[in-house]
């Protein structure tokens, strides 16, 4: 691998070295290898979770001394395989085309593999599983203040007012975020959707919070010690809810209840999905594309969570089977364009025989 650990969740899984800027990763065997600047040599033989820590300079005067005048990351690569009689490298699907292809010209046989490309980052063990927790219930403390702040608010004409002062989507955000920040956790794109936009999933949301709608927090930070994420997301009225928009939670509270019912160890989440589709079905939500609008249930049941906020495996229309050790979420909704949209959602951990839900968080729509 050659990545940045701070955007390539797997180079860091692999290394547990933080660095903003790409480094070799190489793994023969049990052996695992860094070939480093010497910016950061020092470092990582430090901080490495690794069993070799190497200078890029050595193997960059290396190819000097070959005759590469101005050595390149494929030819710093090509001294070290030499080095150790390397001639086949298993690659990452999202591999730099070309320096794969600089590495092909040397005659080097390269097989890429799919995500996930480390299978046991899916089963957390107790130690992730701890990370996961804790970013969680921070997560939770920051919906409960968002939640209670929008509950202390008065209505005015339709919308939601707090100390004289009329409460905006970026009011709620800065609230939470705040808090998060105070404990080394980070939220980017938190959505604090009201009104009609509640009808498109990933409307981040933005202006005057109304009275007597839905509004959507979904939240899913992260860790800026552990970098683990975690994923949380309640539907509130402040007010009266409409009946469609009673109906609607009941629907989805419902299907929450149904897939977790069903998820356990050996069990294909396309199956979990296709129950919740079914049962919105079965309920006259029907789902699709109507007047060239999506509604109804359009996304996926749930997904993986962990260094990455959305990672394998998943509950959707495609296979995937989940084991004993994943944590996923269940996040079913209803989306309409003339009504609004309702989505909860909780993260579970897969056991042999069920699941374990790992958010406490009330479920409450009006307040």
């Amino acid at each position: 691998m050659i990545a940045s650990s701070e955007a390539d969740s797997n180079i860091y899984y692999a290394t547990g070295f933080l660095a903003p800027d790409p480094f070799i990763f190489i793994q023969i065997g049990n052996e695992k290898i860094l070939i480093m600047s010497d910016l950061e040599v020092d470092r990582a033989k430090l901080q490495a979770n690794v069993t070799t820590v190497l200078s890029y300079s050595f193997y960059e005067e290396a190819a000097k001394n070959a005759g590469v005048d101005e050595p390149k990351t494929t030819d710093v690569l090509h001294h070290f395989f030499k080095e150790r009689e390397v001639n086949k490298i298993i690659v990452p699907e999202y591999f730099g085309i070309k320096q794969a292809l600089l590495l092909q010209e040397k005659n080097y046989d390269i097989e890429v593999k799919g995500n996930p490309f480390f299978e046991e980052r899916a089963l957390k063990n107790n130690e992730e599983l701890g990370y996961l927790i804790d970013v969680l219930r921070h997560s939770e403390r920051a919906v409960e203040k968002a939640i209670r702040f929008i509950r202390e608010t008065d209505i005015r004409n339709g919308y939601l007012y707090h100390e004289g002062k009329q409460v905006t989507s970026e009011d709620i955000k800065r609230l939470m975020s705040a808090y998060l920040l105070d404990n080394d956790i980070i939220a980017q794109h938190t959505i604090v959707s009201c009104g009609l936009d509640t009808a498109s999933p990933h409307t981040e949301g933005t202006g005057y919070l109304k009275a007597n709608v839905p509004i959507i927090i979904d939240l899913f930070p992260r860790s800026l010690k552990t970098r683990y994420y975690a994923d949380i997301t309640r539907t509130v009225v402040k007010g009266n809810a409409s009946q469609e928009i009673k109906d609607m939670y009941e629907a989805v509270l419902q299907a929450q209840k149904i897939a977790m019912s069903m998820l356990k160890d050996g069990v294909n989440g396309q199956d979990v999905h296709n129950a919740i589709l079914e049962h919105f079905n079965g309920l006259g939500y029907e789902s699709g594309e109507k007047d060239g609008k999506m509604q109804g249930f359009f996304h996926g049941t749930g997904h993986g969570v962990g260094l990455d906020i959305h990672e394998p495996p998943s509950i959707s229309k495609r296979k995937d089977v989940l084991h004993t050790g994943n944590v996923v979420t269940v996040e079913p909704g209803l989306y309409y364009p003339d009504i609004g949209g309702v989505r909860l959602e909780d993260m579970v951990l897969i056991k042999n025989d069920g699941v374990i839900n790992l958010t406490n968080y009330p479920k409450i729509l009006e307040i």
